[in-house]
């Protein structure tokens, strides 16, 4: 396995983790409120009232953000195999071909929960409008989480299409 295959790989890995981890935390979107706060996730939505313990509750999505949310595990499981195949590469080199376009997979679904996911702006608890937020609301860390997954995935890609290169 040349160096080139393993920092795919690992460029791989690391934009599975941000990806997991961005679902996982509910910290889409921070909406701050007089006298306390509220973030939206994917999976969860947590609410914070005048300095008290921070409450979570399952959110109500809107059917973009269920299929932003649909877009993202599909991105994770393709990048989940793909670094099975980049593993396997060392022992079958074809499997270098397979995981780069399963990795485009996962790149394009990602790109596609990204384009969609500002379009559900414009439910009751955010008060915006499609791409657009209001002034008290920020995207969050989780957001930023699943930018970087979409940054490592196309770098990734970019390393195993020097690995994929006819030679």
């Amino acid at each position: 396995m040349d160096k080139l295959t393993v920092i795919s790989g690992c460029l791989f890995l690391a934009a599975d983790i941000f990806a997991i981890a961005s679902v996982a935390n509910p910290d889409w979107i921070n909406i701050g409120e007089s006298g306390g706060s509220l973030t939206l996730g994917l999976i969860r939505q947590c609410q914070t009232i005048h300095g008290r313990d921070r409450t979570c509750t399952p959110p109500r999505l809107p059917g973009e953000w269920i299929t932003v949310l649909l877009f993202i595990i599909l991105g994770i499981i393709s990048l989940t195999v793909t670094c099975g195949l980049v593993v396997m590469s060392h022992w079958h080199r074809e499997a270098s071909r397979y995981a780069r376009w399963i990795a485009f997979t996962g790149m394009i679904l990602f790109c596609m929960a990204a384009f969609i996911f500002p379009i559900g702006f414009y439910i009751n608890e955010v008060g915006g409008q499609p791409y657009k937020l209001p002034n008290n609301t920020v995207v969050g860390s989780s957001y930023v989480l699943f930018i970087l997954s979409i940054f490592f995935t196309i770098v990734g890609l970019l390393f195993a299409g020097k690995v994929c290169l006819p030679g």
